[in-house]
């Protein structure tokens, strides 16, 4: 899976007990780079939970991308420690682990991978 041109989407979530559930991770705002509206839109999010690792790691990347460092790592360590687990689809259409995709950006962040420009999602 070519990190580096990943699409942060995280849309549609698989949960382990096999019910499908739809959560707001803002993927339009997110693939299009508009990483205001996406923080804004996830922290509005009615179903905002602060366990939930689709929207920790796109909240993460959009902090990221508008250089918030501090609260991008901690968005991504909370997805990574998250006692919610999901397997989440990436916009090249994959499906990976949520603690593993959380932990994969957390080393990008670590070598500066998940700057404005770049494109990483999951879905």
């Amino acid at each position: 899976m070519p990190f580096g041109t990943l699409i942060t989407a995280v849309a549609m979530l698989q949960a382990s007990a096999g019910n499908a559930e739809a959560v707001d991770v803002a993927f339009e705002e997110m693939v299009a780079q508009e990483n205001t509206a996406a923080i804004e839109r996830i922290e509005a999010s009615n179903a905002l939970d602060a366990d939930d690792p689709a929207q920790l790691i796109n909240l993460g990347i959009a902090y990221a991308r508008e250089g918030r460092i501090v609260e991008a790592r901690a968005a991504l360590q909370a997805a990574a420690k998250a006692e919610t687990r999901y397997r989440l689809e990436t916009a090249s259409g994959d499906w990976v682990d949520s603690r593993w995709l959380a932990k994969k950006a957390l080393a990008m962040l670590d070598q500066g991978q998940l700057t404005e420009g770049r494109r990483f999602a999951s879905r």
